[in-house]
């Protein structure tokens, strides 16, 4: 792995400002990471780091291979973690009881902690971010797992279990597209209070590849790098990520702020961006969605590309990936997780995919909305 061009990252940092009209509310382009002081000591932390790459790199947990549910009870203190509404949240102790192998019902040890911002202050459950312990989770089907999130329930509600199914549908149309993305497992989650012993919701949730383990995974380093510009990635892995968003009617990310976005760089010396959190998306279209309005669309179903521009040539090579690709990824919307969602729902969604699929072959169309609306960065 090369290097990160910290010359062309400072220059980032004076462009920044001008992309901020462009970018979802919320958003800043505000680089946070200093160039190291020691050139020589990254370079040898670098090449440390792709050697690891090359070893681990193809590697999927264990939890991931399957997309069979698991039943489980997180049991803690509910009205504590309701009330965690700050930045820094602390950790809370918790359990995560399961069906053993035996027919017992297995516990692990957990800490949790609030996470997120617009979920963590508007959801009756917040967003949660998991931590187990290492030793704990050996020999259990959840090794491996470190600090994973936990995508559940805003809302006690049918209509909010369906926007969760949506969403994570999402997360698995992107993996069929391309492996830089993050990996997902279902489990069916009771939450239960520690201080009363009742179970207050029993509802899908869905537990999300971490980002570490996702970039070895495909052979890279998770980054904080903020201020990537279009010149800094890998043209095609930019643009499928760019094509995925305008597919599924998503504005609510921002590369250079890395804003529902992770930055991976690879050990051959690029850099891709990979996409997560879905749930303003025009495919999931939740009641709660909007869009920022110092953009030129009014409601999340009206699609509008917010990718960087590439080469022209970089376009015939990804429509085809996603030609290729539309057959296994409607597939999904009638595998056993495809069927929990209704179906009135699956149908709406196809049809929004089958609009974006007309789009992109037709020459005209896809000139038009995706190649003459992509952000120029000079």
């Amino acid at each position: 792995m090369r290097i990160p061009r910290w010359a062309v990252l400072s220059r980032i940092a004076l462009v920044a400002s001008s992309l901020c009209a462009a970018t979802v509310a919320g958003a800043q382009a505000k680089p946070k990471t200093k160039p190291p002081k020691d050139p020589a000591t990254l370079q040898a932390k670098a090449a440390k780091d792709s050697a690891k790459a090359v070893k681990d790199s193809g590697k999927v947990l264990e939890f991931f291979k399957s997309e069979t549910p698991i039943n489980v009870t997180l049991t803690t203190n509910i009205k504590r973690i309701r009330g965690d509404k700050g930045d820094n949240a602390p950790l809370r102790p918790a359990t995560w009881s399961y069906p053993a192998a035996d027919g017992s019902i297995a516990v692990l040890p957990l800490r949790i902690r609030t996470r997120g911002i617009w979920r963590l202050k508007t959801c009756e459950f917040p967003p949660i971010r998991m931590n187990f312990t290492g030793e704990e989770v050996k020999k259990t089907p959840f090794q491996g797992l470190d600090k994973p999130k936990l995508v559940n329930y805003c809302r006690n509600t049918d209509e909010y279990e369906h926007y969760l199914l949506q969403e994570m549908q999402l997360y698995r149309v992107l993996h069929v597209l391309t492996p830089a993305s993050h990996m997902v497992r279902l489990v069916r989650l009771a939450y239960a209070d520690s201080a009363s012993g009742k179970v207050e919701a029993t509802r899908y949730a869905f537990i999300e590849e971490e980002p570490e383990a996702m970039a070895i995974r495909v052979g890279g380093k998770a980054l904080k790098l903020q201020g990537a510009l279009p010149d800094d990635l890998e043209p095609e892995a930019d643009l499928t990520f760019g094509m995925f968003q305008y597919m599924i009617g998503n504005t609510d990310f921002d590369i250079s702020g890395l804003h529902n976005v992770e930055l991976i760089g690879l050990r051959n010396g690029g850099y891709i961006p990979v996409a997560y959190d879905f749930d303003f998306s025009g495919a999931v279209n939740p009641r709660y969605a909007t869009v920022d309005p110092k953009l030129s669309i009014k409601r999340v179903r009206d699609r509008l590309f917010r990718g960087y521009c590439v080469p022209p040539e970089t376009y015939p090579k990804v429509v085809a990936l996603f030609n290729s690709k539309k057959e296994s990824i409607y597939a999904l919307y009638a595998d056993s997780i495809g069927k929990l969602i209704p179906a009135d729902v699956t149908k709406e969604t196809l049809k929004y995919f089958d609009d974006f699929y007309r789009l992109i072959n037709d020459p005209r169309s896809l000139k038009r909305e995706i190649m003459d609306e992509c952000i120029k960065v000079k």
